[in-house]
């Protein structure tokens, strides 16, 4: 009947609310259209979600990291068409699904912060501002592609204390040209570097470790939330693996600078489902 997903740069996560009500949930990996082009898109739901899906599908409402411009929407939509000709597809920006999922029908300040991060300013039914993400070079603070670039440079700048570098170099062993090349010539360098944020939550009980965590978090807060209006008095939001895996911390900052932090899930995925079986019980109602 629909078909709900939450995408990122790294998975998607898939409901289908089918005819009798029941839910099956699906995963494949990240569709985003900065990154794939709409052929590998439409051979990524081919070989990955097809298999899955068996029934037919009404609606499928999509929402996904870089779909914030109409040429990056046709990709994935074209994509989802290829393997779903007679569905009715709606594709929407992931800070939407994620407002959606958090809030509902209320007011708040929503975050993502996963791979990338990102934030947004909602009334209760759309996006009404937004401190536009930057990406992985230029922002995406606080991020897991910020944490894993700021471990190597701490590392090859020979920054980090001694105990530090020697937990570092007993994990990995890299080269400054095997960085460079994942960095800047690999499909997905922001996927890359955001994989050693494992390594820092793993040791997250060193100092060292914390510090490099509440730095990104305090930067991200200042130059996202913070620059929204009348910030202190609206609930704050997140998502996303990283706020999810570090959510003490996040919470720490936060009070630290007067914010009103609420909720933090790992995916939205769960909230999405609720508000759209919402949806459908509203238009059966009606």
């Amino acid at each position: 009947m629909i078909l709900i997903a939450d995408s990122g740069s790294t998975k998607t996560d898939w409901r289908h609310i089918k005819s009798d009500g029941s839910i099956v949930q699906y995963k494949t990996e990240g569709l985003n259209p900065y990154y794939e082009s709409e052929e590998k898109i439409a051979t990524i739901l081919k070989d990955s979600l097809g298999p899955q899906v068996s029934d037919e599908v009404d609606e499928i409402y999509f929402y996904g990291a870089g779909c914030s411009s109409d040429d990056n929407r046709n990709a994935i939509k074209n994509g989802l068409k290829k393997l779903f000709a007679k569905s009715q597809i709606e594709i929407n920006h992931d800070l939407l699904g994620a407002a959606r999922s958090l809030c509902g029908t209320e007011p708040g300040i929503v975050c993502i912060l996963g791979t990338g991060s990102n934030s947004c300013l909602y009334n209760g039914i759309d996006i009404v501002d937004n401190v536009p993400s930057l990406g992985f070079i230029l922002g995406d603070e606080g991020s897991g592609a910020w944490l894993g670039k700021r471990l190597l440079n701490e590392y090859f700048s020979k920054s980090m204390p001694a105990d530090a570098q020697a937990k570092f170099e007993t994990s990995f062993s890299l080269s400054r040209e095997e960085v460079l090349s994942k960095v800047y010539q690999s499909h997905m360098p922001s996927r890359y570097l955001a994989a050693y944020s494992k390594f820092i939550f793993e040791n997250i009980n060193d100092p060292y470790f914390y510090g490099i965590v509440k730095e990104g978090f305090e930067l991200f807060y200042r130059k996202t939330v913070m620059n929204y209006e009348n910030f202190e008095k609206v609930t704050v939001h997140f998502t996303g693996s990283v706020a999810y895996h570090y959510a003490n911390i996040l919470r720490k900052v936060a009070t630290d600078l007067n914010i009103h932090l609420k909720n933090i899930v790992e995916s939205p995925i769960a909230g999405l489902t609720l508000f759209h079986q919402n949806s459908i019980r509203k238009n059966e109602n009606n």
